[in-house]
């Protein structure tokens, strides 16, 4: 029902309508893991994992159309301005999608105050800024305890932790993006989630807080989530290219 709802198409005349988009899915994801997982001894512990799978299934059937109604426009045209003018739409519609899920996320768990939701976000937050000691560094960021942050890593090796990461997101996406056109959404949605997570750390998961939260981290994070979306869309339509024409097609080849 959810997916007859987003019309790839409507994405071209609005993409500032996916953050509505993006909003819905993201808070259906985190009230219903809450709802019926919080309770369950065993799976309350990958809760955060729980949450990007609901995201994934939401966001599936939008962007193997969108990326497949993709591929179709770009057989049509040469040249990379006439390549950007046609897919430039998509590529905001992807950028506002994350947006909405980065809002949802965060907000939501202000409000939840579930230390389970994003108990692996944090866990990936500490691992980057605090790789020397990530037990503490989870205890201490724990939204049940609330603690401000102290700064434990230095700037140099949190410098050279961001960049490992960015690395490695950007072969996964495109990994993913080649094998299954859609499925470079779980990297970017589990991107989504550990952003959210480092907002509510640097909030101190007040709520109020959330639109300093989100300049903080979406100024550098803007040109970043591009650039995976850019590959996501790449891949993807790389891959649907070959299923559509074949690797010998006059089509593909161009």
């Amino acid at each position: 029902m959810l997916e007859s709802i987003v019309n790839p198409k409507r994405v071209e005349k609005g993409p500032w309508r996916m953050l509505f988009v993006g909003l819905v899915y993201g808070s259906l994801s985190l009230l219903l893991v809450d709802w019926f997982f919080s309770s369950d001894i065993v799976l309350s512990k990958f809760s955060g994992m729980i949450v990007v799978t609901f995201c994934v299934m939401f966001s599936l059937p939008f962007m193997y159309y969108l990326i497949k109604q993709e591929e179709e426009e770009d057989e049509e045209v040469e040249g990379f301005l006439s390549v950007w003018k046609i897919h430039k739409d998509a590529l905001y519609g992807f950028m506002w999608l994350f947006l909405g899920f980065v809002i949802a996320f965060a907000v939501w768990n202000m409000i939840l105050e579930d230390s389970n939701l994003f108990n692996a976000q944090v866990e990936t937050y500490c691992m980057i800024n605090s790789p020397g000691n990530i037990e503490g560094c989870v205890e201490r960021y724990d939204i049940e305890n609330n603690v401000a942050s102290t700064g434990a890593a230095t700037k140099e090796m949190r410098f050279l932790s961001i960049i490992e990461n960015n690395v490695y997101v950007m072969i996964f996406t495109l990994i993913f993006s080649l094998i299954f056109g859609a499925g470079a959404i779980f990297v970017l949605s589990w991107n989504a989630s550990v952003i959210s997570a480092a907002i509510g750390i640097f909030t101190d998961y007040d709520i109020k807080d959330v639109p300093f939260g989100l300049v903080r981290y979406m100024v550098h994070g803007f040109p970043e989530i591009a650039a995976y979306f850019v590959t996501a869309l790449a891949g993807g339509i790389f891959g649907v290219g070959i299923i559509r024409n074949g690797v010998k097609d006059p089509k593909f080849l161009r």
